[in-house]
């Protein structure tokens, strides 16, 4: 029991470690907190005591912030503190879930194609660099135009935009991995190559995917903003902070806070993740001290 319970103490050490490097990161916790601000407002977005996100006033049209209305309304009179909690929902859930989306289905890929090899790697890696020769967002914008414009078709055409990063990284991670002397010696001891990818191979390409998961949380949310800017994305009178932009341009001069408050919010979510991104590359590389 005691050589046992060494064992486990030894496998916790990397988490316990990474978790220790994490909080003493003052730029991490920092985009900790700026994600976790705006994830838990458009968690409880339904139970705020805020006014209804499209509930339109004509006695209200573009006024200043007041005490009835805190950051102002918008070109028909709704309070924007309530459409920007809600557009949250919207933005977030499209970075989430169009990452989780691409996560799901590149992992998977990148490991088979990179262990595999043979004829799957080669096509599997022709694919991938003619996706990767396209730009990012041009190619959600294509694929968003294509599906039609909706929030979930957004956050497919966003997915597949990603995809072929997730797949890169992974099969690169794979080739590293699987070279190792531990892969080798359960090749050597009988175990197949699904028992070696599940068991050996995933859980060390799992860092490198998990920090850039969360760098393309912010780069997906980018282009949510985008696609909803440009009418591809949610649809009004839904709130988006991406539609918000694009019906701000026009009252810049007579009401520009309208522009100011769906812009800032865009800017701290995509720095929080990229500060949180950050923090967990330094806080899961073993090399690092």
């Amino acid at each position: 029991m005691t050589t046992l319970d060494a064992s486990r103490g030894t496998a916790k050490r990397p988490s316990s470690r990474a978790w220790r490097k994490l909080a003493a990161n003052k730029a991490a916790l920092v985009g900790l907190g700026i994600v976790a601000t705006f994830a838990i407002l458009a968690l409880l977005a339904p139970l705020l005591p805020i006014a209804d996100p499209i509930q339109t006033s004509w006695t209200a049209i573009r006024k200043p912030p007041t005490w009835a209305h805190p950051i102002g309304t918008d070109e028909l009179g709704r309070d924007i503190l309530a459409r920007m909690i809600w557009g949250a929902r919207a933005s977030l859930s499209a970075g989430l879930f169009s990452v989780m989306l691409a996560v799901s289905i590149g992992v998977p890929l990148g490991i088979v194609s990179g262990y595999l090899g043979g004829w799957l790697d080669i096509v599997v890696s022709r694919i991938t660099e003619a996706f990767l020769a396209m730009p990012f967002l041009i190619t959600a914008i294509a694929l968003a135009a294509f599906l039609g414009p909706s929030l979930i078709n957004s956050m497919i055409a966003i997915a597949l935009s990603a995809l072929p990063i997730f797949i890169r990284l992974t099969r690169g991670q794979v080739l590293a991995v699987k070279a190792e002397e531990y892969v080798e010696g359960a090749r050597a001891i009988g175990l197949g190559p699904v028992a070696i990818m599940a068991r050996y191979v995933f859980p060390n390409v799992l860092p490198p995917i998990l920090v850039q998961a969360t760098l393309t949380i912010a780069t997906a949310i980018i282009a949510e903003a985008s696609l909803s800017f440009l009418g591809l994305g949610q649809q009004p009178p839904a709130a988006s902070w991406g539609s918000m932009l694009n019906v701000a341009k026009n009252f810049l001069t007579q009401a520009p806070w309208m522009a100011v408050w769906p812009g800032g919010a865009i800017f701290l979510v995509v720095v929080g993740f990229n500060l949180l991104g950050d923090g967990l590359r330094d806080a899961l590389d073993p090399r690092a001290a």
